[in-house]
């Protein structure tokens, strides 16, 4: 693949509000991904080598300067309250997945405990499957979306405590 088409496609990412392309032009292909904040890789299984080109962006939560645990109570569903801990929220609008497939036991359940970059569930955008990692250890405390949920920028996913 040609380096000016990378330059322009790291252009149009720039430009544009997604968190990866991917392009492929026979048996060549190219992704590349804006960093995440939590400092979470990109969750991908390519079936040919890829190029990937790690870009940073600022992304700002709306809290609107209100405290992290009021901001957190504002977001929930209606009649759903969040326990006390860490939430772990959405870092892109998709389609919510509790695990990598249907025949496999998701990733976390209530109760159990989990470590800063375990795999907590997959956001899937536009055909790309975007891990969800702990930002904190402790114990899962809540599990807010069910499986298969659609799910919003920023929507609380987790509660951990």
């Amino acid at each position: 693949m040609d380096l000016r088409k990378i330059k322009k496609l790291i252009d149009l990412l720039e430009d544009s509000n997604l968190a990866e392309i991917e392009i492929r032009e026979g048996e060549e292909s190219v992704r590349l991904a804006r960093a995440p904040v939590a400092g979470a890789p990109a969750y991908a299984v390519p079936a040919v080598p890829t190029q990937v080109m790690p870009m940073s962006s600022p992304v700002q939560a709306a809290t609107g300067g209100r405290p992290q645990q009021q901001a957190a109570a504002d977001a929930a569903p209606a009649g759903q309250e969040l326990p006390e801990g860490h939430v772990v929220r959405a870092p892109m609008v998709g389609t919510f997945y509790a695990a990598s497939s249907p025949d496999k036991p998701p990733f976390v359940t209530v109760g159990q405990q989990v470590k800063e970059g375990d795999t907590l569930g997959i956001i899937e955008a536009m055909k790309m499957f975007n891990p969800i990692e702990a930002d904190a250890s402790g114990t899962v405390l809540k599990v807010v979306p069910e499986n298969g949920e659609p799910v919003e920028f920023d929507q609380p996913l987790f509660v951990i405590g």
